[in-house]
């Protein structure tokens, strides 16, 4: 396996004004290049892989707003919706790694076409086939398609990051990323409007929605979108990063912050149904507060890394873990007394605590690496250019790692609720395994990244 890096080509310079040319020549890190040419196609090709990610993300959280359709005539109970919400995040998390790889085999511009077009794949069929009648195992097949949309987020990502210098990448990625996460919000307000205007008989009219929406990220991408020349997978990366113990300790701390995200974001509204069933007899009831936890998430995400630049991401991130499981307690006990407003509240706290944590466990993998580099070179194992090579190359797999597993933990998240539904009756066995992940995780971080001790990695 292998990940993303560029290198530098030089040639004459592309064409700005006009029709779009190739590009042969691109030096972000060149203070004069990038002040003349490289701002503007850098800014012109984050908004076209904004707007594209953001439908893919819409994409894979259709099955969020989908399942609130499926009434008594679809013969589902909680336990299959559960399940049907699950898979896409399943495939999405399969898909990160491959995705990010086919940056650099097929080009940037090339495999976003590629990949909104790939959109179509679940949303055509959806459109077509979703009404009574239609057996459980097709509506499995066409959830677990939207996982397409789960792989467009690493792509983008790795893409982006081509066309920033270091500098400017933390902005650039963040605007990326927060754009994406607002697709979850996003196809829920659809389907709220779809909910309010047409009614609970027309589930189709949702992906139909988005039909148009592929279709313009498509050609936004052939027209406004460019290939970064010489970006390559160098390989090998993943392969020593796999070996590396940070990888896995941010790869568990991952699943704690967007996996719970992106769980949440999927499984929010059914909750709420089947937690409060009195006050949500109908699915627009419901629709109208599920937008709320993935649209706070999504709007907060730059703030984690903000925090995390300011006061320390390992720092940030483990106080970040202790609030996420004050917030799943209160939802604990919220749900026991049957208090609506407080277990609103703390899930909205977990919605936005789940972003923050985004932002800075996101910020923490670039400088563990750069501080293990600076150790390698005051020991003098390394040269500082090869250290910060080796720093470059191990963040680029690590965030890859991390992002497919990180994801995982939205499979993890709807299967607790289906599981303690099943078992009980009510989510409080899920509140409880989600108190204690999260335990774990800033137990975790406290031992590796915050703990007093010597060796301990400076300024992560």
């Amino acid at each position: 396996m292998s990940t993303l890096t560029s290198t530098v080509v030089t040639a004459e310079p592309p064409a700005v004004a006009g029709r779009r040319q190739p590009l042969h020549d691109w030096r972000p890190e060149d203070p004069d290049f990038w002040q003349a040419t490289g701002a503007p196609i850098a800014r012109r090709n984050l908004w076209v892989s904004i707007f594209a990610e953001h439908v893919g993300f819409s994409v894979w959280s259709l099955w969020s707003v989908t399942v609130l359709f499926l009434g008594p005539a679809y013969g589902i109970d909680p336990a299959g919706k559960f399940l049907l919400t699950a898979v896409p995040a399943a495939l999405g998390a399969v898909l990160r790694l491959p995705y990010t790889l086919a940056v650099a085999r097929f080009g940037g511009r090339r495999w976003t076409i590629i990949s909104a077009l790939l959109l179509l794949v679940p949303a055509v069929p959806m459109t077509v086939l979703l009404e009574p009648g239609v057996s459980y195992t097709t509506l499995m097949v066409l959830a677990c398609l939207t996982g397409v949309g789960g792989g467009n987020f690493a792509s983008s990502m790795a893409n982006i990051n081509l066309f920033y210098p270091q500098r400017l990448k933390g902005r650039a990625l963040g605007l990326n990323a927060g754009g994406g996460n607002l697709g979850v919000p996003a196809v829920q307000l659809v389907g709220l409007a779809v909910l309010a205007t047409a009614g609970a008989a027309y589930p189709r009219l949702v992906p139909a929605v988005y039909l148009p929406l592929i279709v313009l990220a498509a050609l936004a991408a052939a027209r406004w979108l460019d290939t970064v020349p010489g970006a390559r997978n160098e390989p090998g990366a993943l392969r020593e990063a796999a070996r590396d113990p940070h990888t896995w300790v941010m790869s568990l701390l991952y699943i704690g912050t967007f996996g719970s995200f992106i769980g949440f974001g999927f499984a929010f509204g059914q909750v709420l149904q089947l937690q409060f069933a009195e006050r949500f007899p109908t699915p627009v009831d419901a629709a109208w507060l599920t937008f709320l936890g993935p649209l706070v998430g999504s709007l907060v995400r730059p703030l984690g890394g903000h925090l995390a630049d300011r006061l320390g991401g390992a720092r940030v991130t483990f106080w970040n873990f202790v609030a996420m499981a004050a917030g799943a307690s209160t939802v604990l006990y919220a749900a026991r007394e049957r208090s609506f407003g407080l277990y609103l509240a703390g899930f909205l706290a977990l919605f936005v605590f789940s972003g923050v944590g985004n932002g800075s466990t996101y910020k923490m993998i670039p400088a563990i690496f750069r501080a293990r580099s600076a150790d390698a070179v005051a020991t003098g194992q390394r040269d500082p250019e090869a250290a910060a090579r080796w720093a470059r190359r191990m963040t680029g797999a690590l965030i890859g790692i991390a992002g497919a597993i990180g994801a995982f933990g939205g499979v993890l998240v709807n299967i607790a609720f289906r599981q303690s539904f099943l078992s009980s009756g009510n989510a409080d066995a899920a509140y409880l395994a989600f108190i204690g992940w999260y335990a774990l995780c800033f137990a975790v971080t406290w031992v590796v990244y915050r703990r007093p001790r010597a060796g301990r990695l400076a300024n992560v």
